[in-house]
């Protein structure tokens, strides 16, 4: 059974991952003999993939910061459908990244409309869509939505979607996660250090138009703040010679560290991330955190003026009940000196750290139960068995 994966980004690469190992577990009990080829990156390929090329630095949010990437997507699209044409897959997974998989989604369904098409982490057209074009395409292309929030569940199921619910794959990552205690030994960090964890980037434009806020920030919190350490762990390597730079510029005492994201952030007394995945890690880490975005200046003004774009809430903790439980300051908002000041409440106010973390409870209550990527790749291995 040769079973095809598309995703990009970090975060699709890590959700990729994941879900491979439940595949191959599903498959063993069952008996099947599994292929499993993707786009996708190391994780991926570590979970036993092959992964045709590596898309985890082939991703963008907003109108001109996709521009970079057209080309390459569309070198990207035309291997991937020699590729589909010469090996037919039984079954496809598209897992978040909008654009491509919806080219990929669409030559699928002309090419062998007889193959089932499963996207797993569905496009949060739920939160920001501003019309039903993009919500109808999606329906078009998916046989099966897996939905990893409620609230995404109930939004494709309105409009038609064949939908289960599975609940949140970093609740079966989270299994393995350390305590605060052992995150700390393994890092060299004493007991009784103050630690922020400073996650700026995953994306390429995030370095151009966060980075620089995020650490003036970060400056600002040390000044008022000396005794605190900063630990910046990074998701790609290519981002350490600009990252580490930066610590030199604004003069943090800081630790750069590769791929250690998780036990950072679980050593951490404070987290100030990008806008991501990574939210909802450092809540189910118990972690407070603040949450920070920037577009450019002209794709903000856009969206605001031109398109009207307005939404409740970006990040995933406050997405999954639909409520403020961690600050985000996006845009205008994500000042260095609002950052500091919100980021500086957070380390010294033990009530409001208390009440951030109570809601996190409620939050994790509302992600369903452990066993997630397991659910998925069942369902994903019925939809092949079904069209046999």
């Amino acid at each position: 059974m040769r079973v095809f994966i598309s995703t990009g980004e970090v975060s699709g690469d890590l959700q990729g991952a994941l879900l491979i190992e439940a595949l191959r577990r599903q498959a063993d009990r069952q008996g099947i003999d599994l292929e499993i080829v993707a786009l996708g990156g190391d994780r991926m390929a570590k979970a036993g993939a092959k992964v045709l090329t590596d898309t985890t630095q082939i991703g963008s949010i907003g109108l001109l910061e996709s521009i970079p990437y057209v080309l390459t997507t569309i070198q990207l699209q035309r291997r991937v459908k020699r590729y589909l044409r010469a090996n037919p897959p039984d079954v496809v997974v598209m897992i978040d990244y909008f654009g491509p998989n919806l080219g990929i989604g669409w030559f699928v369904r002309k090419r062998f409309p007889q193959v089932p098409t499963v996207y797993y982490i569905a496009p949060q057209e739920w939160i920001w869509s501003m019309g039903d074009r993009n919500t109808d395409r999606i329906l078009q292309i998916s046989d099966r939505l897996l939905a990893i929030f409620q609230g995404e569940a109930d939004y494709y199921q309105k409009r038609g979607g064949n939908v289960a619910w599975v609940g949140h794959p970093l609740l079966d990552l989270m299994q393995q996660a350390p305590t605060r205690a052992a995150a700390r030994q393994t890092l060299g960090i004493a007991a009784d250090q103050l630690v922020v964890a400073l996650i700026p980037a995953s994306r390429q434009q995030e370095l151009r138009y966060l980075l620089p806020n995020l650490f003036a920030a970060a400056q600002q919190v040390q000044t008022q703040v000396p005794q605190v350490q900063f630990w910046i762990p990074l998701s790609l390597a290519s981002y350490r010679t600009v990252v580490e730079e930066a610590v030199q510029q604004y003069r943090l005492n800081a630790q750069v560290v590769m791929q250690q994201s998780q036990t950072v952030i679980a050593a951490a007394d404070l987290a100030i991330a990008k806008s991501g995945t990574v939210n909802l890690e450092t809540a189910l880490l118990n972690v407070p955190q603040v949450v920070v975005y920037r577009l450019s200046p002209l794709t903000a003004w856009i969206a605001y003026n031109v398109l009207k774009f307005k939404i409740q809430f970006a990040s995933p903790p406050n997405l999954v009940l639909m409520k403020e439980i961690v600050p985000e300051l996006l845009q205008e908002n994500a000042m260095p000196e609002q950052i500091a000041r919100t980021a500086i409440r957070l380390l010294l106010e033990p009530e409001a750290r208390s009440q951030m973390q109570q809601d996190y409870q409620q939050m994790r209550q509302a992600l369903g139960e452990v066993g997630v990527c397991d659910r998925a790749a069942a369902e994903i291995l019925a939809m092949q068995r079904r069209s046999v």
